[in-house]
C-alpha cells in the first residue's frame, strides 16, 4: 500500500511538472507573440523577395528607423506616465513647417525676409515651440487633472489649426514648402559615410548619427538622473511618489516638455528628409511611435519601459513595413496592419500585467 501511494504521488508531481512546463511554453509563446509574428513575416518576406536583406535595403531601413525614432522616444516617456500624446505627430508637422519657411531660398511665408537665418537659431526656435505645446499638454494634465488623451486631441486639433494659419501667411496660400537652402538639407542628409558595395556604394545619411545621440542621451535622462526615477515612480504609482516626496505635477510637465522638443526634432529632420512640408507632414506619426513603443516593452499600465525596447519597437516596425512595401502591399492595406499591431501589442501587454497581478 505504501509503495502504491509513492508511485501515486510520483506520477501526480510528474504530471504537475508537466503542466507547469507547458504553461510557462505557452506563457513565453503569447508574452512575445508580437516579435514572434514578425520575426516569422520577416523570413517570409525574405524568400519571396530576396532583395529585402540586401545592403540597400538594411540601410533604407535603419534610416527609417533613425527618422522615427525621436518621436518615439518621446512619446515613450508620456506612455510610462500611463498616459499617450496624439498631438505628437501635429507637433512634428508644425515644428517642420516652420523650419522650411525659414530655412528656404523662397521666403513665401516671410516674403520681407532676403536670407535664411542661422540653422542654430531656427533649430532653437521649433524646439522651444514644440516644448510650448507639451508644456501646455503637461500642465492640463498635472494641474487640471484631465485625461492625457482628452488633452492632447484638444492640442492636436489646435496645431493643426495653427500650422493651417502659418501656411496661408504672406505669398504661400497653403502651399506646400520647398526649395530649402543647400546648408540645412546637407547638415541632415548629407553623407555620414559610405559602404562600399559590387556595384559602386550606400550612403548612410548624417540624421542616423543624430538619433544615436539622442538615443544615447534619453538613455542617460531615464536611467541615470533624478528625473528619470521620477517619472517612473509616478508612472507606478502617482499617490506612493507625492508621500514620497516626489514633486509629481513638475515631473509630469516636464515629461511633456521633453517630449515636445523630440517632437519638435523629428520635424527638423523630415523637413530636410523629405525636402519640403506642408500641413500633411507628420500625420498619423504619434500612431506609428504608440506602435513602437507598445512592441519595445512600454506599458500602458505606467512606469515601465526601456530606451532600448524603443528602439528595438522602432526598427521591428519599420522592418515590417519596409518589407510590407517589398511585396507591393496596397498603401491603403497598412493602415489595418498598423491598427492591428496596436491592438495586438496593447492586448499582449495587458495579459502580461493581469498575470502578474
Amino acid at each position: 500500500m505504501a509503495e502504491n501511494k509513492i508511485k501515486a504521488r510520483e506520477q501526480a508531481f510528474k504530471e504537475l511538472s508537466s503542466k507547469d512546463k507547458t504553461k510557462k511554453i505557452i506563457d513565453l509563446l503569447l508574452n512575445n507573440a508580437m516579435y514572434i509574428i514578425i520575426i516569422l513575416a520577416v523570413i517570409y518576406i525574405s524568400i519571396k523577395v530576396p532583395a529585402f536583406l540586401k545592403l540597400p535595403s538594411i540601410v533604407n531601413v535603419i534610416s527609417l528607423t533613425a527618422a522615427k525614432l525621436p518621436i518615439a522616444l518621446g512619446i515613450g516617456g508620456c506612455i510610462v506616465l500611463t498616459g499617450t500624446d496624439i498631438s505628437a505627430g501635429r507637433v512634428v508637422g508644425l515644428t517642420a513647417c516652420i523650419s522650411a519657411s525659414l530655412l528656404t531660398t523662397t521666403f513665401k511665408v516671410f516674403p520681407d525676409m532676403t536670407s535664411a537665418p542661422p540653422i542654430i537659431v531656427v533649430l532653437l526656435v521649433i524646439i522651444v515651440a514644440g516644448g510650448l505645446v507639451g508644456f501646455v499638454n503637461g500642465f492640463s494634465v498635472a494641474k487640471f487633472k484631465l485625461h492625457p488623451f482628452i488633452v492632447t486631441l484638444s492640442t492636436q486639433l489646435i496645431v493643426y489649426g495653427i500650422i493651417l494659419m502659418y501656411l496661408m501667411r504672406g505669398t504661400n496660400n497653403g502651399q506646400t514648402l520647398s526649395g530649402l537652402t543647400d546648408g540645412y538639407r546637407s547638415l541632415i542628409t548629407g553623407t555620414l559615410f559610405s559602404i562600399p558595395t559590387a556595384t559602386g556604394s550606400v550612403a548612410v545619411p548624417k540624421y542616423v548619427l543624430y538619433s544615436i545621440l539622442l538615443v544615447i542621451l534619453m538613455w542617460v535622462i531615464w536611467n541615470k538622473t533624478t528625473f528619470g526615477k521620477n517619472m517612473f515612480a509616478v508612472g507606478s504609482n502617482e499617490e506612493a511618489a507625492n508621500v514620497s516626496g516626489v514633486n509629481v505635477s513638475r515631473t509630469i510637465i516636464m515629461v511633456f516638455v521633453l517630449a515636445g522638443m523630440m517632437y519638435a526634432i523629428t520635424g527638423f529632420l523630415d523637413g530636410a528628409r523629405i525636402a519640403s512640408a506642408n500641413a500633411n507632414t507628420g500625420l498619423n506619426y504619434e500612431c506609428d511611435a504608440i506602435a513602437a513603443c507598445v512592441i519595445g516593452g512600454v506599458s500602458f499600465v505606467g512606469g515601465i519601459g526601456r530606451i532600448s525596447g524603443i528602439v528595438v519597437g522602432v526598427l521591428l516596425l519599420q522592418i515590417i513595413f519596409t518589407g510590407l512595401n517589398f511585396l507591393a502591399v496596397d498603401a491603403n492595406m497598412l493602415y489595418i496592419i498598423k491598427g492591428l499591431i496596436i491592438l495586438i501589442a496593447c492586448a499582449i501587454d495587458m495579459r502580461k500585467y493581469l498575470v502578474k497581478k
